[in-house]
């Protein structure tokens, strides 16, 4: 096996180009060692600076420490050094020769559980860290729980500390087990489990010579495999439709475009589509991709289409091809994460956010309220309170094109939001409990 520390020289662009793109999230409780393995990555891999790991030695000095705190590569907001907690999201960039990465370090303390949500919503995997000294815990699971509700395709169960419990595989082995056990439970459909050492550099990115009785990928080995195979592109193809362009300049007399990030699938020049929730129906006349014409635009590119009919298209409508529209409804049913301290209860009035259109609602029903201990469910609980899953019914005040999130992350979802102050209050699934196992049978490995 190559070592993946050797120095190397910068990727090219083309090398850049050509390889895959995973976005992964990490999660797990407070002094779990998110940020430290989150650091031990960066560094093993050769991905930091000189200037940075300078400043990150000078830091460590200052607070009397002999060797670098890894974890304060990611941990950057005063209050986080200061406490040695990680409290907002922080996002990070990197590449090897053989894939791109975007990764979020979110906080563990269950009081931020709502940045683990935001962290998670776009994320291929989730490393979700456990202590090797205390297991799976409650904190273990709600990010288990929020992983399988936002239907993350891969979770890797990182076993850290296993220098404090003697590198002993039997310690590994039952924590492995009983976390499988669980989120197999949940719905998530694939587990790999790897046992480790941030602070120590144990099967993060070189393979450890203390734990001979494992057998399987490191850390970043296995991000550098997984297989990123859902596509966007192959999805329903769905434009949320920012800002109407109208130059009305002698250069551009009668443009009229229709701008927005198409959130799935494939839009085409000739294709017939239909606005929503109106329903009109047109056909694509013309697509500009950064100001050039051209025939075909995909997932994630930001566009300008033309339209060949002169329809009333304005920000918060939606474009989709006429064969493929989803169902408006205002009748509004989804599990949802509660994220802020005032509890969400039946009758609150909300904003509903999807996409680029924010309509009034109301909550009419909460069914239900996912018990993490033992995932059994409690009726009809009347209110869910901060980082509380659960089930809501919302009506709307105008219909939404919502398709199910199982279906589509992008389309499926949504979030309440506080009309008297803006907060953000739920973020929520439409469709069918997003909690009960997906189609397609769940997977799990130990490398034992």
């Amino acid at each position: 096996m190559t070592s993946t520390t050797e120095p190397t020289e910068p990727l090219s662009v083309e090398q850049l180009t050509a390889t895959t793109l995973l976005r992964f999230a990490t999660a797990g409780s407070v002094d779990d060692g998110k940020s430290t393995l989150v650091g031990r990555l960066l560094h093993d891999s050769k991905s930091i600076l000189t200037d940075q790991l300078e400043a990150v030695e000078h830091a460590s000095r200052n607070r009397g420490q002999d060797t670098p705190d890894l974890a304060l590569l990611t941990d950057g907001l005063r209050a986080e050094r200061e406490q040695g907690i990680t409290i907002d999201v922080a996002y990070r960039y990197f590449a090897t020769a053989r894939r791109r990465f975007i990764l979020a370090d979110t906080p563990g303390h269950v009081q931020y559980t709502r940045n683990m949500v935001t962290g998670a919503s776009t994320a291929d995997l989730a490393v979700v860290l456990v202590d090797a000294r205390n297991g799976v815990i409650e904190q273990t699971r709600r990010h288990a729980a929020v992983a399988a509700l936002l239907r993350v395709p891969h979770v890797v169960l990182a076993v850290n500390k296993m220098d404090l419990v003697g590198y002993r595989e039997a310690v590994f082995a039952a924590i492995a087990e009983e976390f499988t056990a669980y989120a197999l439970e949940l719905g998530v459909p694939e587990i790999t489990a790897i046992p480790i050492s941030a602070l120590a550099g144990d099967n993060v990115v070189e393979p450890s010579a203390n734990m001979d009785w494992y057998g399987g990928p490191t850390v970043l080995e296995h991000l550098e495999s997984v297989p990123v195979s859902h596509d966007l592109a192959h999805c329903h193809a769905r434009l949320p439709v920012q800002y109407v362009i109208r130059p009305q300049s002698a250069e551009h007399p009668d443009y009229r475009g229709y701008a927005g990030q198409i959130a799935a699938g494939t839009f085409r020049v000739g294709e017939q589509v239909t606005v929503l929730p109106s329903g009109r129906t047109t056909t694509i006349s013309g697509i500009d991709l950064l100001g050039t014409p051209v025939d075909a635009a995909w997932t994630t590119q930001s566009v300008t289409v033309l339209l060949a009919d002169d329809v009333d298209v304005s920000r918060g409508d939606l474009l989709v091809p006429s064969k493929d529209a989803p169902p408006t409804t205002q009748d509004v049913e989804a599990t949802v994460c509660h994220v802020a301290d005032e509890p969400l209860t039946v009758g609150h009035r909300v904003l509903l956010k999807h996409g680029t259109r924010t309509v009034k609602a109301i909550v009419k029903d909460i069914p239900s309220r996912l018990t993490l201990d033992d995932l059994s469910l409690h009726p009809h609980p009347g209110r869910l309170a901060a980082n509380d899953i659960g089930r809501v019914k919302i009506r709307t005040a105008e219909p939404l094109p919502l398709d199910s999130y199982a279906d589509s992350r992008r389309t499926g979802a949504f979030i309440l939001i506080d009309p008297a102050d803006g907060t953000t209050l739920t973020a929520g699934m439409a469709g069918p409990d997003s909690t009960t196992p997906p189609h397609r049978p769940p997977t799990s490995s130990t490398g034992l």
